[in-house]
This record gives C-alpha cells, sequence and structure tokens, in this order.
C-alpha cells in the first residue's frame, strides 16, 4: 500500500554509538506523536555492539566484553551491529498506512530480498526463522536481519543488512536464536559492492513496499 508521506532520509557517515541511536528515537517518535516530525528512515552504521531483543536467553550468548551488551525493548533475540553492516532504523506512522504488525515484518523481508535480487544475490524467508537468509548446498546462512518495535503504531528500530562486516563477531552469539545457524555478507557473496550502492538501490525499492 502506497503513501505519499513525507518520508525524511537521513544518513550518518561516522559510527554511531548504539546507546546515542536510542535517545533520538525516542525523541524523534515522540515528537511523531504529537505531529512535530515527519517520518524518518535512518541510515546508519554502529560501533561495535551486541544487542538482545525480548526473546533472547542468556544460554546463547558467551560475549567477552560484557560492556558491549545492551538490553533492548525491540522483538527477536541475540544480534550484532558494527562497522560494515548497515543499519536502517525506521520509524514510520502505520495509522497512515496500515495497522498491521505482520504485514508490515513481511514488507521489510521483501524489501530487503528485492535489493539483493538486484545484486544478484537469491535471499529467502524461513519459516519461523525471523530475518533474511540465503540457501547453498542445503545449509542457510542470514544475511539480514529484522527487530522491529511499535509505539502507539510508530514503528521504531529496523533491519540490518551484512555487506562486509567481519562475521568473526558473530562466534560469540547464537544470532537470532538459531542454533547451527550460519551468517554471510555481500562482500562474501558477490563482493565489492559498497554501502552507497546498496544504499541508493535500498532507497528506490523501499517505495514499491511503503
Amino acid at each position: 500500500m502506497k503513501i505519499n508521506n513525507i518520508v525524511e532520509f537521513r544518513h550518518s557517515k561516522d559510527l554511531v554509538e548504539y546507546d546515542t541511536a536510542i535517545e533520538f528515537m525516542n525523541l524523534h517518535i515522540n515528537n511523531m506523536k504529537k505531529n512535530r516530525a515527519e517520518e524518518m528512515l535512518w541510515f546508519l552504521e554502529h560501533k561495535s555492539i551486541f544487542t538482545a531483543g525480548t526473546s533472547a536467553k542468556e544460554i546463547d550468548q558467551n560475549i567477552k566484553n560484557k560492556k558491549l551488551i545492551r538490553y533492548v525493548g525491540r522483538g527477536g533475540q541475540w544480534t550484532w551491529h558494527g562497522p560494515g553492516q548497515r543499519v536502517v532504523y525506521i520509524m514510520l506512522d502505520l495509522k497512515k498506512r496500515e495497522k498491521d504488525i505482520k504485514k508490515y515484518v513481511n514488507n521489510l523481508e521483501q524489501w530487503i530480498i528485492s535489493t539483493l535480487k538486484f545484486f544478484k544475490i537469491n535471499a529467502i524467508v524461513q519459516s519461523g526463522k525471523p530475518g533474511v537468509w540465503i540457501k547453498k548446498k542445503n545449509t542457510f546462512f542470514k544475511i539480514a536481519s529484522v527487530g522491529v518495535r511499535i509505539s502507539n503504531w510508530i514503528t521504531w528500530h529496523g533491519i540490518s543488512i551484512n555487506i562486509n562486516p567481519n562475521l568473526k563477531s558473530f562466534e560469540e552469539i547464537v544470532p537470532c536464536g538459531v542454533q547451527n545457524g550460519f551468517v554471510t555478507s555481500i562482500e562474501r557473496e558477490v563482493k565489492n559492492i559498497s554501502i552507497d550502492q546498496f544504499d541508493k538501490k535500498l532507497k528506490e525499492n523501499f517505495y514499491l513496499f511503503f
């Protein structure tokens, strides 16, 4: 369902502290609730951080530096954010669109899949396993995560796509609670795709789904 609302695309070139991002999102969505701010997509990379969603289990993490752990209010389980991973925080008002959380999450996944397809990466969703995956020789590799929170029908948190991060960071957690799961990146699959190139197509495809 396409809506002709004003959506601001915000970009941060420098690495953003996770706590700073949460503080900004809180302020922005509160302003949206008061009709003092427009809808926004915030494109950024974080400094290295591990985040635990509302379904995260302590048994699924073996993080050496506990100072890098944040317990957050989004859905989902454990994930890592850091350099080389594109994070997009999505602040939309579903009252202006469709009050359907399941459809919203599905649209996020299909938005990622359609963008990856442009770069000749065939990705899929798996029933009961959140995020976006690639299947290779009967093995599934996660390339993107989805973790959202809805407050008064305003969305926040969002998606992360592995462009060219150090994938070893994921070894300290069970990503999204999927045992024996694997992770991959655009760099590992097709090489030489910059974050700027990916952003360009991601922004173009946004209006196909939202």
